[in-house]
């Protein structure tokens, strides 16, 4: 839907239903119940038509209890195929937005680290919640019952014809006014529902982000700041709603005087030529109800084309999303297993931003076992070098190698199953120790999580929690410490069994005690291990195999602690003075 004046995107309206191939004989169910309900509509006022010609004024109660008892059947028969229409339309837009959902969540499981560094995560979880909730009111409340009113529409407009054209023919005129007004009032609903889309989603992001970040609002004293810029938000949100309430208050009143003239028009003519027999009572009385049953449907259509137009808004972005080509290329061919971990660089060349490198040409090695120290300042591309290996990100150019293989060559599951990352600030469910540390794995049993504990050196501290293992850390680990959360990420990397470790700044924020545990599951995680250390504390990687330091995206120097502090005005030598200096003196 480029064009925000477009009434309907039919394009993507053959798109969205295509998902309900699946359900074919329910969809066909329900086009055949909407069909059903339609040719039964007719028959109700007929046989009123009929029983009060026939019976009512010619006083024959048999009769009259005939006919009663005619539509007292017809109606039984109705509510059946009411029930049955509104069940399985329900049904099957549960079942499709189930399966949109599926698809939406399994395409973002494997989208670019970019994508996300670019996207808000209130957006995309409006997307994948509430907006998909909007898509399943199509077939639920907008689809089938716009079929079902418009087949009900033709029904009875027929009839009219055949019952009496004279009558039909005045009713009829009304109709253009209504037309119009409902061509009018969709347009006019489309884009109020665009912008109340749009709203909704910044309501999402705004209120995700601030609940997220609490503390730092609460640490500086920013809750009225923020709350003036939710006003506004909640504003413009409430804006766009009202403005949808407006079209409406003027559309329905419109709807409700055509359908009165009407009536009034069929009442006036009827009455006047009741004595010449063109027109019977029974015929005007009918002609009552068909003319309410004819305009009622052209009122609920522009009612539910509301749901269908805000479905499809919905539907739109929703598909933005799906339509993203923001993955990883999975080309590969090859399954990493029991890598040995020699490691290759060979002039890699990397930037965030076009024409903006972040790594500009480096080249290194490391061999298997090995445990090799990055150090730099900030921004000198430390960590970029891990998003890289694991191919969160794409390189520009040059070749990143694991055991003589360009990684891109590598299934990439197999690729990140063989690699364990401890980040510095690390993320944890709200859910069970046991269930973070094996990240629901099916094949990592609660014993085996328990023997790596004890081998590490974690387990005592986890067995001192409420339930132990089974203790829940809350929302992203709320209710333990960073050194317990870091601990946690160390234990998490383990049990995965990697032939390639990396630790990137994993006691950087933590106290003395955790700094003490985590050392000693350092030594002995990395035994046997690649391991690539990206250090913040230069102390703690003195007995790397190897020493790599950055500056500015370039490799300045290589070599071990001992080697690089005998360079004089060396860049690891300043560094490593400048921080024993700061230690010193704390």
């Amino acid at each position: 839907m480029k064009d925000s004046g477009k009434a309907f995107d039919f394009k993507l309206f053959k798109r969205l239903v295509s998902f309900a191939n699946v359900y074919r004989f329910i969809f066909y169910f329900v086009g055949f119940a909407a069909i059903a309900m339609a040719a039964l509509s007719i028959l109700r006022p007929y046989i009123l038509k009929v029983a009060i010609d026939e019976s009512i004024i010619g006083k024959d109660s048999e009769g009259l209890l005939f006919f009663v008892l005619l539509m007292a059947g017809v109606l039984l028969v109705e509510v059946l195929f009411q029930l049955s229409f509104i069940y399985y339309a329900n049904w099957l837009g549960q079942h499709v937005v189930k399966d949109i959902r599926v698809k939406l969540f399994k395409l973002m499981t494997s989208f670019k680290m970019q994508y996300f560094d670019n996207s808000a995560v209130g957006r995309l979880t409006t997307r994948a919640v509430s907006d998909l909730e909007t898509i399943s009111a199509i077939f639920s409340q907008g689809l089938f019952v716009i079929v079902s009113d418009l087949l009900k529409m033709f029904a009875i407009a027929g009839f009219m014809l055949v019952l009496s054209w004279r009558l039909a023919l005045i009713v009829f005129l009304i109709l253009p006014v209504i037309l119009v007004a409902t061509r009018l009032f969709q347009r006019a609903m489309k884009t109020a529902f665009e912008e109340v889309r749009l709203q909704v989603s910044n309501l999402n992001s705004f209120v995700q982000e601030r609940i997220t970040g609490m503390k730092i609002l609460q640490i500086f004293n920013r809750e009225d700041t923020e709350f003036r810029a939710f006003e506004k938000i909640n504003s413009k949100h409430k804006k766009a709603w009202v403005k949808t309430v407006w079209y409406n208050s003027i559309f329905f009143p419109i709807a409700e005087m055509s359908s009165s003239v009407a009536i009034g028009l069929v009442v006036w003519y009827g009455g006047l030529n009741a004595e010449g027999g063109i027109v019977t009572l029974g015929i005007i009385t009918a002609f009552i109800e068909y003319s309410q049953m004819l305009f009622r449907p052209l009122r609920q259509i522009a009612d539910k084309f509301n749901t269908l137009q805000m479905g499809m808004v919905a539907a739109k972005r929703v598909f933005e999303v799906l339509d993203t080509h923001s993955h990883i290329e999975d080309k590969g061919v090859l399954a990493l297993e029991n890598a040995q971990g020699k490691i290759d660089f060979k002039a890699v060349h990397f930037g965030y931003i076009p024409d903006e490198e972040v790594i500009k040409g480096i080249s290194f090695s490391v061999n298997p076992g090995e445990t090799v120290a990055i150090v730099g300042a900030t921004g000198a591309g430390k960590s970029t070098i891990i998003n890289l290996l694991n191919r969160f990100y794409e390189i520009n150019s040059g070749v990143i190698s694991v055991d003589g293989t360009p990684i891109k060559e590598y299934e990439l599951a197999s690729l990140r199953s063989q690699i364990a990352i401890v980040l510095q600030d690390v993320f944890l469910f709200a859910d069970t120790i046991l269930n973070n540390i094996t990240l629901n794995d099916p094949n990592i049993s609660e014993e085996e999580v328990r023997r790596a504990a004890k081998v590490i050196g974690v387990d005592a501290f986890i067995e001192t929690l409420p339930g132990g293992y089974h203790y829940n850390v809350k929302e992203r680990g709320a209710m333990l410490s960073s050194g317990q959360r870091q601990l946690i990420a160390f234990l998490r990397a383990y049990v995965s069994k990697p032939s390639i470790l990396i630790l990137d700044e994993a006691t950087s924020s933590v106290d003395s005690y955790s700094e003490e545990l985590i050392q000693t599951a350092t030594e002995k995680i990395t035994k046997g291990r690649t391991s690539i250390v990206i250090a913040h504390r230069l102390a703690t990687i003195k007995k790397a195999d190897k020493i790599i330091v950055m500056e500015a995206g370039k490799i300045v120097e290589m070599g071990t602690h001992k080697a690089l502090l005998k360079k004089e005005d060396g860049h690891y030598r300043n560094l490593y003075e400048v921080q024993f200096t700061v230690d010193k003196a704390i």
